[in-house]
């Protein structure tokens, strides 16, 4: 009875009170606009909130294109407003919602630059950090003296895990079958040329990624290296300005301009990057057989201009499509000359002169577009990548003294296009599951013309093509301490050959190739990663182009049309740790390798005297590797990086009719220092040791140096000039010994000893516009930058 009393009690009382006043529920409505103060433009997606005064959240909504905002349905009383963004500071004030005010109108409101927020989105970092992921090694490039110079190809030797030798050929793990990618494309440039080509101060960070998970393209034995470019979306006007001269024999100058102008759905970018000089390298190789010597000089001058230009169109918060193309021009002129010595017949020696004309255009159109579905990481992508390449050499040769050579000129076109269509889908299942699926299709065509008008020298008309046809699937879970990623790709592949109308070879096949991640945590500082992979290398155009790729008095280049691929099952545990000083990660791999392809030289069939530097199919060989890197920090301003790599390898293969096998032992150490004289002074010393290593056809000694350098910074850090002492002790150079086909012991020395003298300086207003948006900087496929 008291119940009903008590609720019979509380209806009346709620219709009492209803009569006497009008209810206050949801009455209430915040309008206003959102600009850019220093820009006076508006500013979409900044986080409207409204609290109470006690801090309960009540509302909230996001601005819209324009930057206006609307929120509707608040309740009387009285609140705090406020607008947030990322890189501005936070605006703030108090409302009231009642009868008699119940639309409050804030107006314009001007958000200011929070300068201590915008360290956070700085285009370029300070200190290079290495990031272990489950199934790659992420180096984020920052302005330290170890990874300043004119090309990627100065800085890469310089990376734990990546060695360059003196021609510029780049090697993962002692392996230099590894696939180059530029922001996860492919590109028809020749990896070396294309290190040399590209600016160091355009890369963001560089990916080693030793075992690729099913999305990527299962090439290369070494694995993948993926350098992802800059590409700015801040709002507003922005860049970067870099340049630098490289002073030693010769000088050499490098430069690049980088910048962005976002404003409402559309973002424009354009980035220019040119390197142009002479290098010179020198060589000697001795003949022990008939006690000749081989001496070698070589001056490359050569210039490169890259160019960039893109947009992005937000069309809504959903959808976003981007077009860009770039285009690369490279002009080369190395000339060189060969001087054959004989010790005890000096009338017979010979000297070759050499002139070249390279001339190599490219160009890449790119179009993709993404579409994000409601549930957070749910999209799908299509992607289609349309390049061409246009090279041309004329080659002049010049000859004195004996063995009947006579002077002649050779005339090489190379026309290639390559066009990859890419469907990307990915699905978060669950908050601990993820689905990835994909598509692509790869079809390459190449044409080798080659003329000449040496009357023992055929011309020649080599068409070289191939299609992939892929589809993958990945599927990976997360839960509290562990992780797991599987994942197979099924591609067919077919490839024909044909030299002046004949068909010399072709091929075609299915293949699966499988991977798989694990990692886990110990703890928060603690984690370990395991992977296994299948990869394939498929032999590239100047390894089966049967047409003469160049000759001296003593070695000729061909190609062989009939090699095969080579295919390796990877396995690799990794061990990551973090302190409070610093980091540490250790690693081992271990993989097998069928039909390993090598380069060898073999005696000339038509003349024994001669050499032909060509391809092979050895035997079925095995590598592992222990790998260490680390950071440590003893003191504020003191800080060390280490890092070694220790390789064995066992190759089997055929030197000319001997069977040969071999077992290498072989490791590298590096072990770069900063010091910090003041905040705004650094100074900077690199250490670099290859031991000795056996080869299938050579032993090569040990090799070493030392670079030293210092940073300032000035102008509230937006200005930077760097000057580095590279190979002080002129240490650096290449000697080899070898005993097949004959003895001969040779060495040659790069133009290393030299001081590199960099300025760069950065513009805008960087107000980080990406927030919600589509970065493809941090997508693992996807990027901007120059290709």
């Amino acid at each position: 009875m008291k119940h009903l009393i008590l609720f019979v009690s509380l209806i009346s009382f709620s219709i009492s009170a209803a009569f006497q006043a009008p209810i206050e529920i949801n009455i209430g409505n915040v309008s206003g606009v959102v600009l850019d103060k220093d820009l006076q433009e508006p500013i979409p997606y900044v986080t409207i909130i409204i609290n109470d005064l006690e801090g309960n959240l009540i509302s909230g909504n996001i601005s819209q294109e324009d930057g206006s905002f609307n929120i509707k349905d608040i309740p009387a009383g009285k609140y705090n407003f406020q607008a947030q963004f990322i890189g501005y500071k936070t605006y703030s004030k108090e409302i009231e919602i009642s009868r008699n005010n119940s639309t409050v109108t804030i107006g314009t409101i001007f958000l200011e630059t929070d300068i201590s927020m915008l360290d956070d989105v700085n285009i370029i970092a300070e200190r290079t950090t290495i990031e272990q992921k489950i199934d790659r090694k992420v180096i984020n490039v920052g302005k330290d003296l170890a990874t300043l110079g004119p090309s990627a190809s100065d800085i890469m030797g310089n990376l734990p895990t990546l060695t360059v030798d003196q021609d510029g050929n780049i090697a993962m793990r002692g392996n230099d079958n590894v696939r180059i990618l530029v922001d996860g494309k492919p590109t028809n440039i020749p990896a070396t040329q294309l290190l040399k080509q590209l600016p160091s101060s355009s890369i963001k960070s560089i990916e080693l990624i030793t075992n690729p998970s099913a999305k990527y393209n299962p090439e290369g034995m070494s694995g993948i290296i993926n350098i992802l470019l800059h590409k700015n979306s801040n709002l507003g006007f922005n860049g970067n300005l870099t340049t630098g001269i490289t002073l030693g024999k010769n000088t050499r100058y490098n430069g690049s301009f980088n910048t962005n102008y976002r404003s409402g759905k559309f973002n424009f970018y354009a980035n220019i990057g040119s390197n142009f000089g002479k290098r010179e390298n020198t060589g000697k190789i001795d003949n022990f057989t008939n006690n000749s010597s081989e001496n070698i000089y070589f001056l490359s001058d050569s210039q490169s201009y890259l160019y960039k230009i893109g947009v992005d169109f937000y069309l809504d918060d959903k959808n976003t499509f981007s077009v860009y193309t770039n285009q690369n021009y490279f002009i080369g002129e190395p000339t060189g000359r060969i001087n054959i010595l004989f010790e005890d017949a000096p009338q017979n020696n010979i000297f070759q002169q050499f002139y070249l004309d390279d001339k190599n255009n490219s160009g890449t159109y790119n179009f993709d577009y993404k579409r994000d579905f409601a549930k957070e990481g749910h999209n799908i992508e299509l992607e289609i990548d349309y390049n061409i390449i246009d090279g041309s050499e004329l080659a002049r040769f010049e000859f004195q003294g004996t063995g009947g050579f006579m002077d002649y000129r050779d005339d090489v076109d190379d026309d290639i296009t390559n066009t990859t269509i890419n469907l990307d889908y990915i699905n978060p299942l669950s908050e601990k599951s993820k689905l990835e699926l994909g598509a692509e299709a790869r079809i390459r065509n190449s044409r080798n013309q080659y003329g000449s008008n040496n009357p023992n020298l055929e011309d020649a008309l080599y068409n070289y093509d191939n299609s992939i046809y892929s589809f993958y699937s990945t599927f990976g879970q997360n839960f509290e301490k562990w992780s797991y990623q599987l994942g197979a790709r099924l591609e067919k592949y077919d490839v024909e050959a044909i030299l002046n109308g004949n068909k010399v070879f072709e091929d075609d096949y299915i293949t699966v190739y499988p991977t798989a991640f694990a990692s886990y945590k110990l703890s928060e500082k603690k984690s370990f990663q395991m992977s296994f992979g299948r990869r394939v290398d498929r032999p590239g155009l100047n390894q089966v182009n049967p047409v003469r790729e160049f000759s001296t008095p003593r070695i000729t280049g061909v190609g062989n049309p009939e090699l095969d691929p080579q295919f390796t099952n990877s396995l690799e545990l990794n061990y990551t740790q973090n302190f409070e000083k610093g980091n540490f990660t250790g690693g081992v791999f271990y993989r097998t390798i069928e039909n390993e392809i090598n380069q060898t030289i073999l005696l000339d069939p038509e003349d024994p005297s001669r050499l032909l530097l060509t391809f092979i199919n050895g035997g079925n060989n095995n590598a592992a590797g222990i790998e260490f890197s680390g950071s440590y920090k003893p003191v504020k301003w003191w800080s060390l990086n280490p890092s070694l790599e220790v390789y064995n390898k066992n190759e089997r293969g055929v030197i000319g009719m001997e069977s040969v096998e071999v077992e290498n032992t072989a490791f590298n150490f590096r072990l770069n220092q900063s010091f910090n004289a003041t905040e705004d002074l650094t100074f900077q010393l690199f250490g670099y040791y290859r031991s000795p290593a056996k080869m299938l056809q050579f032993k090569a000694e040990e090799m070493y140096f030392i670079n030293a350098g210092a940073r300032y910074n000035f102008l509230d850090d937006k200005a930077t000039i760097s000057l580095n002492f590279n190979d002080i002790f002129n240490t650096q150079r290449f000697t080899f010994d070898a005993d097949l086909p004959y003895r001969q012991r040779g060495s040659f020395k790069p133009e290393s000893q030299t001081v590199f003298l960099g300025f760069s300086y950065k513009f805008g207003g960087g107000k980080n516009g990406a927030l919600k948006r589509k970065n493809r900087d941090d997508n693992e496929k996807e990027g901007g930058g120059l290709f």
